[in-house]
């Protein structure tokens, strides 16, 4: 039996976006998003197709469409759509490939500009039009919907869009966003790409790092309608190769890096140890293997690989320091976390009061007496007691989920 229902998410400045939620919620997510002058119904067999191949499926209107808001403002900037589709992949609960038809295959592709990695896991794009020409793009979203059959009736669209979506500058922020889009992206061209120009659209998919592109002959303006088994084919194939359903396992003699893949879903902060070695000069290695023992007496530990290039000094002394990292310290980490034998000297540091060197813009700083050491296989665990703890409230953490960099998200 099909799990569905309408649900509503909230949009830039309070809209209220409303899409048919698709499948079970428990399964790898699917955002599909319709044209300019389209409704979520032409993805509807698609829809249907994907949940029977075991996917979750959110099929979204976009503002001033179908069931979604009109707007009492007629924002239809393109940046109104943009700010859309990223309040809709912050209400979800895990990141989704986006699926994005003609015009919004921009709004996607600036949408996930940023910070791609963090609100989806894959982008395909359908037909991105090659022409940002504002008379443009209403003469080709009119053309398309009537070839659909769905038609531009009053009830169907807010007559306002098309007066209101500037192109102005499209062309160059797509030349800047579609590079930044690190995560894997399909572009499919039909017979209304191939209306745009194969030069153009090649130019555009190469701009992506990680990316396929199909061109898909035989078919009529669209695909995803005209020949819906066939995309479905390609959209399927995909998934399974980019994100496939099965979850990895682990079990002991195994692949190790699958271990250490499971071990990276726990989101942890970044910290840096610092010491100074027996001739005084400082030493310091990041470690997110951090945590708190006890708060009487006041433990924290730190685990250290036994192959850091400061281990045989960490085993050895007396004080040390935990100086937790915040966002604008991401290219220290990365410093420390190198092989340069001379990482302090362009970083700001100072002696603590208990001797051990601190990083002094850290977000908090824990000065600690060693309390006891443990061997652990290929780590060791340094023990510290806290002499003395420092934070500062105004900044957020530095976060690191999945071996990539994170940020809090603010909602």
């Amino acid at each position: 039996m099909s799990l569905r229902y309408v649900r509503e998410f909230k949009g830039f400045a309070g809209v209220r976006i409303e899409a048919d939620d698709i499948g079970s919620a428990d399964e790898p997510s699917i955002v599909l998003l319709h044209g300019f002058g389209q409704t979520r119904k032409v993805w509807e067999d698609v829809a249907v197709g994907l949940e029977q191949a075991g996917r979750h499926v959110i099929n979204v209107d976009l503002r001033g469409h179908g069931g979604s808001d009109w707007p009492s403002d007629g924002r239809y900037d393109i940046d109104a759509f943009v700010d859309d589709l990223r309040a809709v992949l912050g209400q979800m609960r895990t990141r989704p490939v986006v699926v994005a038809a003609t015009h919004s295959a921009w709004i996607a592709t600036m949408a996930l500009a940023e910070d791609a990695a963090m609100l989806a896991s894959g982008l395909i794009l359908l037909d991105p039009p090659a022409h940002t020409d504002a008379q443009a793009v209403k003469v080709s979203a009119e053309a398309l919907s009537a070839a659909l059959g769905q038609g531009l009736a009053p009830s169907e669209y807010d007559s306002k869009i098309f007066a209101s979506f500037g192109t102005d500058g499209v062309d160059a922020r797509l030349a800047q966003a579609a590079p930044q889009i690190n995560i894997p992206v399909l572009v499919v061209r039909g017979a209304l790409g191939a209306s745009d120009g194969v030069d153009t659209q090649t130019g555009f998919s190469a701009t992506f790092p990680n990316v396929e592109a199909i061109d898909v002959d035989g078919g009529g303006l669209l695909i995803v309608a005209e020949r819906t088994e066939a995309f479905n084919g390609l959209l399927i194939d995909f998934l399974e190769r980019k994100q496939p359903r099965f979850i990895p396992e682990y079990r002991s003699g195994s692949d190790a890096r699958t271990l250490r893949d499971a071990m990276g879903c726990f989101a942890t902060g970044v910290t840096i140890i610092t010491a100074h070695a027996p001739d005084g000069r400082p030493v310091g290695l990041t470690a997110n293997s951090f945590t708190s023992v006890s708060l009487d007496p006041p433990l924290l530990l730190v685990c250290i690989a036994n192959n850091s290039g400061s281990a045989e000094v960490l085993r050895g002394i007396d004080d040390f320091a935990v100086n937790v990292l915040q966002i604008g310290q991401q290219p220290v980490s990365n410093l420390f976390a190198g092989k340069s034998e001379d990482r302090f000297s362009g970083t700001r540091w100072e002696v603590g009061e208990y001797g051990a060197p601190i990083l002094p813009s850290s977000l908090g700083i824990f000065e600690c007496k060693r309390h006891m050491l443990h061997e652990a296989g290929d780590h060791f665990i340094l023990v510290g007691r806290v002499e003395k703890a420092s934070f500062e409230p105004r900044r957020d953490p530095l976060l690191y989920f999945r071996g990539k960099y994170r940020r809090l998200h603010f909602t």
